[in-house]
């Protein structure tokens, strides 16, 4: 199931059926698990830890240096959980020692083709990064957010679980969870109210996640003050992540 012209570093280890298309360099310290399929003129540096039940598309690269002038080739790794679809043309890069030395992937996620990955990005589960959509250095994106193709994440800024990215959205500031945000400067609009119904969100829970948006960004009010009042709405799960995606901010929510 490895093509002939596969080049794989002997240091390299792979797991149980997995298929390697031609020309595809695997290089060292990498380490691929079972059933996962890479198709033909893929790169893969290490270090680099890839999980089961992987495909990976024609001309990705996967665990390149970083860019980033503060690399020195320092060793950094990049670990990718379970069962992610990674299209043409996606490149993702490894850590830096001046965050954890780490880029995070987890599982069930889909990066179509040209989606970007910066360096130490810490990517959740069943996220979906459109064509052409770009996370720059040290960004947190939480499980079951949608970036819409050409997005645009400036660094080290948070995007909160199940929010939803417009199209060529440029997100400078940290964005809560079930969220949506559009435009340049991206500015937030509603919440991604189609997205909790295809998750089976109960029509009380979304009723109560829209109560929250309303008072975060309808009332004018200050934020340590805004964070009360939605308290007030009860200690529901989907209350407390949203509250939780608002005070773990570090950049300032997008307002």
């Amino acid at each position: 199931m490895i093509h002939e012209s596969a080049v794989i570093d002997p240091s390299a280890v792979i797991g149980k059926d997995v298929s390697v298309g031609p020309w595809t360099t695997i290089g060292a310290n990498v380490k691929i698990g079972d059933n996962c399929n890479i198709a033909s003129h893929v790169v893969i540096k290490g270090p680099t830890v890839i999980g089961s039940g992987n495909t990976i598309y024609q001309f990705a690269s996967v665990g390149e240096d970083t860019p980033d002038l503060k690399y020195k080739g320092e060793p950094t790794r990049l670990v990718i959980g379970n069962n992610n679809t990674i299209r043409e043309g996606v490149t993702i890069h490894r850590g830096t020692i001046q965050d954890n030395g780490e880029t995070l992937i987890g599982s069930d996620n889909l990066f179509m083709a040209y989606v970007h990955v910066g360096h130490d990005c810490v990517i959740g589960n069943h996220v979906v990064m459109t064509n052409n959509a770009a996370v720059a250095g040290h960004v947190h994106v939480g499980d079951w957010s949608i970036l819409s193709g050409f997005a645009m994440i400036h660094q080290y800024v948070s995007l909160g679980a199940h929010c939803f990215i417009g199209p060529a959205a440029f997100v400078y500031h940290d964005v809560p969870a079930y969220v949506t945000v559009s435009g340049s400067p991206a500015e937030p609009r509603t919440i991604n109210r189609e997205g909790l119904k295809r998750r089976d969100f109960s029509v009380e829970q979304i009723a109560m996640a829209n109560k929250a948006y309303k008072i975060l960004y309808r009332r004018g009010l200050r934020l340590e003050e805004a964070i009360r009042t939605i308290a007030d709405l009860g200690d529901d799960p989907v209350i407390t992540m949203f509250i939780d995606s608002v005070e773990r901010s570090t950049r300032g929510i997008i307002r």
